[in-house]
């Protein structure tokens, strides 16, 4: 322990009393590891095993005892009911700090005193790989073990750093971290905390926030590296960086958590994919001879996963338990109970729970809006037909689609509820080329010539979208409704657009609205908010309809999402000119309606 370790647990480490030893017989699973092997964790015992067929390696029972029994006398809890209660280790944290701290092997080094060759006895485990969902006291956790190489176990001249994609994530930790020191009084007294950084006078080291680049970042030596949400991560490049730094470090640690991202993000996913192949990997070391290739052997990295499998029940509570380790204390039963009802029968809710609550990585777009939500939205099949002459006069705000030369485009108009209803409503048309249509119906097997007979789809002459009849339409819109603002795609729209303000139509009527979730993201939450809590009167219109079975959602990677036109399964031009519609009404706060709760 390093000096400030000592003085607040008023003792010495008792490792040299220990003798090294070599051989997995010699070193029988300890009864917190069958603890958690009866929990159904597997990792534990891999870890275990893996790390007693290293050559030398041996473990310090006195120092993991010592450390699990300081823990709680040292670090207290940060937040809401559990701010200032000591931070008693759960089983799942006690077993990954007992095999941190407990496991050491034997190094070569050359003594500095006498230049001659002699040997260190050193942590085994060089890097955590932490994979657990979201409120299970990652952070917290995440921020005591920081503490813990770095102040409680640290050395003289030691460096940390924390990071994550930007630097206001890393922040969490580091603040986590200050808020830890500031509540025990002997941390407090050695361990300094300025805006980005702690620093420890008695031993001259210093812990540092970092951005998420590696420029800039060369020269280092850390003897402590946390990287924050993994899932997240555009490279690998500083977390390189910073281990390359660690050369001249006997025994630094890196220590990386996240929850589960999306298969997209390539850094974070492949972070995932070599933290499976590493559990999958050989217990003892392969035989270069006869090496199948089958997992990962890394010894020196500590993988610790709490996930759902791909074919387990995401509704079934045993498998809320498996994948929370801290479940009852947080998250509560009573949350994923409720997060379970809001995501049941919506695709893009669902993702969401599989992602946060489950530690499942999912796909960047999942089909969006089930059928029996968008027909209860509407009980009369040819209420569309009367649309016109019902709306007639009512405040809407129109969006429009336009389409390439050979496909839909679509104009719908988003009329805010009123003295007559308290739903929203939906007018929508639709225009084909001409010679698309029975090209389309045959091939395509979807039902445009039936829609063109029913006046449901229009035809423009030709083969393409002529956009005169859209002009058009919007002027007939014009003049049938009381139209606050129109919204569009600029791409395809200028001369459109162009052409509607030669005849009149006020530029400040126009708003520019991009396709993407920046521009998109709010009307699609307040969109498919109003589908399941049936306040959307859609008309029943056949084309929409359609086009609403189509639709797949794209995320970001704070999970925001909006309709995705490349992984929808056919056209949903009809359900991204209603969002752009209402878009242009959140672009209008004097207007009632701004949001849901508005509604």
């Amino acid at each position: 322990m390093s000096a400030t370790a000592a003085a607040i647990a008023g003792s010495s480490s008792s490792a040299a009393a220990i003798t090294a030893s070599a051989g997995a017989d010699l070193w029988p699973e300890p009864e917190w590891i069958r603890q958690a092997s009866e929990k159904g964790w597997a990792w534990p015992s891999i870890a275990w095993r893996r790390a007693a067929c290293v050559p030398g390696a041996w473990f310090d029972y006195a120092k993991a005892d010592a450390i699990v029994d300081l823990w709680p006398r040292v670090f207290r809890l940060t937040e809401d009911r559990f701010a200032g209660q000591p931070f008693y280790l759960s089983l799942w944290q006690e077993v990954t700090t007992r095999l941190l701290v407990g496991w050491k092997v034997p190094v070569e080094v050359i003594d500095p005193a006498t230049q001659k060759p002699a040997f260190e006895h050193v942590r085994l485990f060089r890097r955590l790989m932490l994979w657990v969902p979201r409120k299970n006291g990652k952070s917290e956790f995440l921020a005591c073990l920081a503490l813990l190489f770095f102040a409680l176990d640290g050395v003289v001249g030691g460096q940390g750093f924390v990071f994550a994609r930007d630097e206001k994530q890393a922040k969490i930790v580091l603040d986590k971290m200050k808020a830890v020191v500031a509540q025990d009084a002997r941390l407090a007294k050695s361990v300094t905390a300025f805006g980005k950084s702690l620093f420890i006078a008695q031993t001259r080291s210093g812990f540092y926030l970092l951005t998420g680049k590696a420029e800039g970042k060369h020269g280092r030596s850390p003897t402590v590296s946390v990287g924050d949400e993994m899932h997240e991560w555009q490279s690998l490049d500083l977390a390189t960086t910073l281990r390359q730094g660690m050369g001249a470090r006997l025994q630094p640690i890196e220590l990386f958590a996240s929850t589960a991202g999306l298969k997209s993000a390539a850094v974070g996913f492949g972070l995932w994919e070599e933290s499976r192949k590493i559990l999958e990997g050989p217990i003892e070391p392969p035989d270069p001879q006869n090496d199948n290739g089958a997992g990962i052997y890394e010894p020196s990295t500590l993988v610790v996963v709490f996930a759902a499998d791909e074919e387990d029940d995401w509704q079934a509570e045993e498998v809320w338990r498996k994948a929370n380790p801290n479940l009852g204390l947080s998250p509560t039963i009573d949350f994923l109970r409720r997060e379970a009802a809001l995501a049941k029968n919506n695709p893009r809710a669902e993702s969401h729970f599989r992602r946060y609550h489950l530690n499942q990585w999912v796909e960047n777009a999942v089909k969006w809006i089930p059928a029996k939500k968008w027909q209860a939205c509407c009980a009369d099949p040819q209420a569309w037909l009367r649309r016109v002459n019902e709306l007639a006069g009512k405040k809407c705000f129109l969006g429009f689609d336009v389409s390439s030369t050979q496909d839909i485009t679509a104009l719908v108009a988003w009329f805010p509820p009123d003295e007559t209803t308290d739903k929203v409503r939906l007018f929508a048309r639709f225009w084909c080329p001409e010679e698309n249509i029975d090209v389309r119906s045959k091939r395509d097997r979807v039902a445009y010539d039936r829609w063109l007979k029913s006046g449901a789809l229009e035809a423009t002459p030709g083969d393409y979208v002529d956009q005169s009849y859209l002009q058009a339409a919007i002027g007939e819109a014009l003049e049938a409704f009381d139209v606050q603002c129109i919204g569009f795609d600029p791409w395809n729209a200028t001369k459109l657009v162009t052409d509607l303000q030669n005849e009149g139509v006020e530029a400040s009527r126009f708003l520019k609205v991009r396709q993407g979730i920046p521009s998109l993201g709010e009307s699609t939450k307040v969109f498919e908010k109003l589908v399941f809590a049936g306040a959307l009167d859609h008309g029943n219109h056949p084309v929409l309809t359609w086009m609403a079975g189509n639709a797949f959602v794209r995320f970001d990677r704070n999970m925001n999402f909006a309709p995705d036109k490349e992984k929808s399964r056919e056209k949903i031009d009809g359900i991204v000119a209603a969002i752009i519609a209402h878009a242009t009404l959140l672009s209008a706060p004097e207007q009632p309606g701004a949001g849901f709760l508005d509604y």
